[in-house]
């Protein structure tokens, strides 16, 4: 499956009001840049567009659920982005001020990166967060990076070719990462709020089993969608042994945090947890699988940054 990382590097050319977490923001605004660049009948929702199973806009943002045999478990299609947006709860910026974010992009989107940045410089016209003096703030965008390497410069608006996307290798999964032979602990750090449903209900708390269980469903699905089959793991084997790992020390918490929907035209309040946690046991299996979401995130609203863990070591 590949997946791209691309740092979008950017300075406010106006005042800008955002909120504390930016993800929710970030996603609306990409959105309707998106669909400004793409769209041929923008007046018209993707579900009566003849248009829908070839535009980029509807690919992204409606993924139509596979009709076919595919697996069961997977109750909706993932999307095939997530945005990261600043790792800051700053929320005055000064024109001038610089910020940066990550959209990373799976399987065949990245052969549409151009759009996806094009887009995401036209956003900075569109403006971002609350209104100062009657004018969201304005950004221009200075330069898109990958794997180190340069892939925009806004300067003279040059966009340059390559592969800059990773690949990775379901086989992967089932090799030991390197040095885990005989691990006994690990420990997960939950960098933006993470938002899990097991047995029907929000998780307050993280079990390392229902921890597994997010990221065999996250992981399987992106492979099934975007690389055309998913794992082949023994998820059922994975859980059990999942289920025999305990809980050495937990200072988890729940988080609320509100975001204002303009489908819905309402705020809404979101939770996740948020906090570090560490594991015990027979762990060494699952490093490779907690290494892969680390890349990808985990649980509901990855497409606004949610769910970003950090794996390390006690």
């Amino acid at each position: 499956m590949l997946l791209g990382r691309y740092v979008f590097e950017c300075a406010l050319t106006s005042d800008a009001v955002l909120p504390a977490y930016k993800g929710s923001t970030f996603r609306g605004v990409f959105g309707r840049a998106l669909k400004s660049v793409v769209c041929a009948l923008k007046n018209r929702e993707c579900s009566e567009c003849l248009l829908s199973g070839r535009c980029l806009y509807a690919v992204v943002f409606e993924p139509q659920r596979d009709t076919g045999s595919g697996r069961k478990r997977i109750q909706s299609p993932p999307h095939p982005y997530v945005i990261e947006p600043p790792a800051e709860d700053k929320t005055s910026y000064a024109a001038g001020d610089h910020f940066d974010f990550t959209l990373l992009l799976f399987g065949e989107a990245n052969a549409n990166l151009p759009y996806f940045v094009y887009a995401i410089e036209h956003m900075g016209s569109f403006g971002i967060g609350r209104r100062v003096n009657g004018k969201a703030g304005s950004y221009r965008l200075e330069s898109v990076r990958a794997q180190g390497r340069q892939v925009y410069c806004g300067e003279g608006r040059t966009l340059h070719k390559g592969d800059f996307a990773q690949a990775f290798d379901a086989a992967d999964l089932l090799r030991p990462a390197a040095g885990s032979n005989g691990q006994r602990t690990i420990g997960v750090r939950l960098l933006t709020p993470l938002r899990l449903k097991y047995q029907n209900r929000l998780e307050p708390a993280l079990p390392f089993h229902v921890l597994v269980r997010a990221a065999l469903r996250r992981i399987a699905a992106l492979f099934e969608r975007f690389d055309g089959a998913e794992p082949a793991l023994d998820y059922r084997g994975l859980v059990r042994r999942a289920e025999e790992v305990r809980t050495a020390t937990s200072n988890i918490r729940w988080h609320d945090w509100r975001r204002y929907s303009n489908r819905q035209e309402a705020a809404m309040l979101m939770g996740g947890m948020t906090g570090e946690i560490v594991y015990e046991g027979d762990v060494a299996d699952f490093v490779p699988l907690l290494r892969l979401a680390e890349q990808v995130h985990l649980g509901k609203q990855t497409t606004f940054g949610l769910g970003r863990i950090e794996v390390f070591e006690p």
